[in-house]
Formats: C-alpha cells, structure tokens, sequence
C-alpha cells in the first residue's frame, strides 16, 4: 500500500470510527463526538480531492474509502437509533428508525451488487456517481447536525437534523434504484 496523503486520510477516517463510537457510549462530550464524526466527513472528501489532484488513486484507497464512510455511517446512526435521548424527542422515532434500516440496507446490498458486477467484468455499471456523493455528504451532514443537538438537546437544530436525515434517506434510495436500473440486464441474464 502506498502511504500517500489520501491514503493516510483514509486510514485516519477507519481509525476514527471506534474513538467516536466509544466517546460515545461512556457519554463523553457530544460536542466531541459530533467534532471528530465530522472531522471523518472533511477527511472523506479531503482524500478524494487530493488522491486525484496529486495523481494519488491507489487500488487500496478504492477499497478502503467508500468502506470507511459506510462503516462510520453505519455504526454512528445505530448508536442514534439505539439511543433513547435523541429517539424520544424526535417528529418520528419510528420514521428515524426506519429510515437508518433503509440506509444501512442499501449500503450492504449495492455493496454486494458492486462485487458481483465486478466478477462480470462491468464494475462501471455501478461505480459511484454523482448521486452516491450528494447522499454520502447529506448523510454525514445530517448524522453531524443530530450529534451537535443531542449534545445540547436543542430541539430545533434536533429536527433539522432529522428532516435532513430524511432527505438523505429518500437519496439513498434514489441512488439504489439508479444502481439497480443501470445493473438490471446484468442481473436478468440467465
């Protein structure tokens, strides 16, 4: 693996995840939890932009960036779901949790669709667009805006949060039924 710039950006991205995970759980500062997750967002874009302006795309940074955001993604939004001070006060609990099953599921399952496409020789068919990036950054910024609420409980920014995590759902599933269309006469074929 080379150790460029990106791909330490990534690396750092992985090793943030059970830092912001544990912050979390002893119930360390919210004000922390939201900082370093969003500290995660920046370098996710960060490693992107620098691997293509220095000429940096590495094998291992496609594996390990969109990895990185999906495990971090995933792992900080089952902590809100599980977690019964930020559920309880939000317009719907259950919409919340529901729209969390649907980005956690999508992930895995055009996750999936993107290796056996790659098996068939038609990876292209499922690479990330411009759609997958809008949903990325919506998600990061939504799951940013409910940690800095639920570290001060302020209802507004709560909501706002939540309505943006909504949004991100509904682009979550746009970006999968793109996928799917677009890798449909592959999954057809006998």
């Amino acid at each position: 693996m080379p150790w460029t710039i990106s791909n330490i950006l990534t690396v750092i991205r992985v090793a943030l995840i059970p830092v912001v995970v544990a912050i979390y759980l002893v119930g360390g500062s919210g004000y922390l939890t939201a900082g370093l997750f969003l500290l995660a967002g920046i370098t996710d874009w960060a490693d992107g932009y620098l691997a293509r302006k220095r000429n940096e795309l590495s094998a291992f940074g496609a594996f390990l960036d969109p990895v990185a955001d999906k495990l971090m993604v995933c792992a900080v939004l089952v902590l809100l779901v599980a977690d019964r001070e930020i559920t309880e006060p939000l317009l719907s609990p259950a919409l919340f949790t529901i729209t969390v099953a649907i980005i956690i599921g999508r992930e895995i399952a055009i996750s999936a669709l993107r290796e056996w496409m790659a098996e068939l020789g038609q990876r292209g068919i499922v690479a990330v667009g411009w759609m997958g990036k809008v949903k990325t950054t919506l998600q990061f910024l939504s799951i940013a805006i409910l940690l800095f609420a639920q570290a001060g409980m302020q209802q507004l920014v709560l909501i706002l949060g939540e309505l943006l995590l909504y949004i991100a759902g509904a682009l979550t599933l746009w970006s999968m039924v793109l996928y799917l269309k677009g890798a449909w006469p592959a999954l057809i074929e006998r």
